[in-house]
């Protein structure tokens, strides 16, 4: 199994070994939708496996409301909580071991000084219906609270909460909120 493939099963099912855990594994739409995803943006689109893939994808992409393009680059450990409406937009950068609850849009801004798309760290929980928009950075070790707008920069170990979105600082900002993570 591949690495990154490894540490998404992980996130879902704190186990790697064996078949029958990556079979466990595929009871959850997160890892599903991710483990397709995965194979999607592995392989080209005029490929065989490529077609495949993307095909299964899509289906998964209706079937779950996840509206995440392959090639988006997303790091290991991605971990989908719920199923239901998900956006990313397709240029969006999104770190290891980050959590993503339903209702969350990552996009872009079309115009004004914040054109663009988000980065995000490593280590970051985006709560239910949160928005996150325009060429940001979001630091690691970041908690995003369910309903937050947030088109601003934010810095490592912090929360943001509400409409509009302020930043608290705390240290320990995504503890008990970001579990099984795989250290390869």
């Amino acid at each position: 199994m591949e690495p990154i493939i490894k540490a998404d099963l992980y996130r879902y099912t704190s186990k790697t070994n064996g078949l029958i855990n990556f079979f466990n594994g595929l009871r959850y739409p997160g890892f599903r939708y991710m483990f397709f995803f995965r194979k999607a943006s592995k392989y080209k689109n005029n490929s065989l496996p490529g077609i495949f893939y993307r095909w299964v994808l899509k289906r998964y992409s209706y079937k779950f409301g996840f509206q995440i393009a392959a090639g988006t680059f997303i790091g290991e450990g991605f971990y989908i909580g719920h199923f239901g409406t998900i956006v990313i937009n397709p240029k969006v950068v999104i770190g290891k071991n980050c959590n993503i609850a339903h209702g969350v849009t990552i996009g872009q801004a079309n115009r004004g000084k914040l054109k663009g798309f988000p980065t995000i760290g490593n280590y970051v929980w985006m709560g239910t219906n949160s928005i996150i928009v325009g060429n940001i950075t979001i630091g690691s070790n970041v908690l995003i609270a369910p309903g937050s707008y947030v088109n601003f920069d934010v810095p490592d170990n912090t929360m943001v909460m509400g409409n509009p979105g302020k930043i608290i600082e705390k240290a320990n900002a995504i503890d008990g909120y970001i579990n099984n993570i795989l250290n390869a």
